[in-house]
């Protein structure tokens, strides 16, 4: 999945596939998380957001499934 820059000190990078309702989320770390059932607004709404790190811990973090991608 192809993941696009973001400026932010939270998250690094994040890719989205809108087919399948996938987002993923790389830190700065270099840990990459992949979220599951993401609606399409919702990915619009954290890539349009002021501050994406307040957006991802308020809104995704743990209101989606999320599992660490090897």
């Amino acid at each position: 999945m192809v993941r696009w820059p973001i400026v932010s000190s939270v998250v690094k990078a994040a890719g989205y596939d809108p087919e399948r309702h996938v987002l993923e989320v790389e830190f700065p770390s270099g840990d990459v998380y992949r979220y599951v059932r993401v609606e399409p607004r919702v990915f619009h709404a954290f890539m349009t957001a002021d501050s994406k790190g307040r957006f991802f811990n308020e809104r995704i973090r743990e209101a989606y499934e999320g599992e660490r991608v090897e």
